[in-house]
């Protein structure tokens, strides 16, 4: 399996899972985070960028993770500067993922 982490705007996290479930991915966990960084290189710019975030992790099996991590980027608009940030990583193990 593999883990698909997200960092976010704040208030984008529902649509972000509602697009990840239907590209494959069985469930979905949201929690709320303050970022920092980013906003400080970016100058003016990163005035507009609010420290809120919300974090999303989506645990998909290697064949799904693909899809799903693209849909994310999508919908999430992550490819545009200060929108947030994605990784994908490896689970070694894991219990209560239903197949």
């Amino acid at each position: 399996m593999q883990l698909i982490t997200c960092i976010i705007e704040r208030g984008k996290a529902d649509v972000v899972v509602d697009s990840a479930l239907k590209s494959g991915a069985q469930a979905a966990t949201i929690y709320y985070a303050r970022g920092r960084g980013v906003r400080e290189h970016l100058g003016f710019v990163g005035k507009l960028i609010q420290p809120e975030k919300e974090v999303v992790l989506i645990v998909t099996k290697p064949d799904q993770t693909q899809k799903v991590f693209e849909t994310v980027i999508e919908v999430a608009k992550l490819n545009q500067p200060g929108k947030g940030f994605a990784y994908v990583q490896p689970v070694q193990q894991a219990v209560g993922f239903i197949d």
